[in-house]
């Protein structure tokens, strides 16, 4: 949840890719909700949650707006689109951002995907990542958001 996580850290996290952390109220409809409840949102170069808001729901609609070309954030409100290969790309960028965060990291954000039911060929979040994301990996390299090593650029989709 949001209330894991040192605010500094994540609004440091977002800022680098010129977002920002929108916290609402316990008990708040959260703004720009795709799923409701205490998922994240994202409107524009915001992305709102609540302190009841999961980890991986945060990341994942920080890295749909990352992801995103332009044109599509300037009118984003709640549905990020795309298809499926952004939405692995998605998948594969949060858990690397995961690591950039000093109380998640990659295991434990895969172990939560894992937990609130996503859905992979090979079973589990990191069988994916490790055996079956390659065209994931090769897609946020073609779009510059990751270098060949793997490591983020955070610069935003064209």
């Amino acid at each position: 949840m949001l209330t894991d996580l040192r605010r500094a850290e994540l609004e440091r996290l977002l800022r680098r890719y010129d977002l920002v952390l929108v916290v609402q109220q316990d008990g708040e409809s959260i703004t720009g909700s795709f799923w409701g409840d205490s998922e994240a949102g994202i409107v524009g170069h915001n992305v709102y949650a609540r302190p009841d808001t999961p980890v991986h729901s945060l990341l994942h609609e920080t890295c749909h707006t990352v992801c995103m070309s332009t044109a599509r954030r300037q009118s984003l409100h709640k549905d990020a689109g795309g298809d499926n290969l952004e939405e692995a790309a998605v998948c594969y960028l949060q858990i690397l951002l995961a690591d950039e965060l000093e109380a998640v990291g990659s295991e434990r954000l895969m172990t939560d995907m894992d937990a609130w039911g996503y859905s992979f060929r090979l079973g589990s979040t990191a069988a994916w990542f490790e055996h079956d994301a390659e065209d994931a990996r090769n897609w946020l390299i073609d779009n510059r958001l990751i270098d060949s090593r793997g490591k983020p650029t955070y610069r935003l989709g064209r």
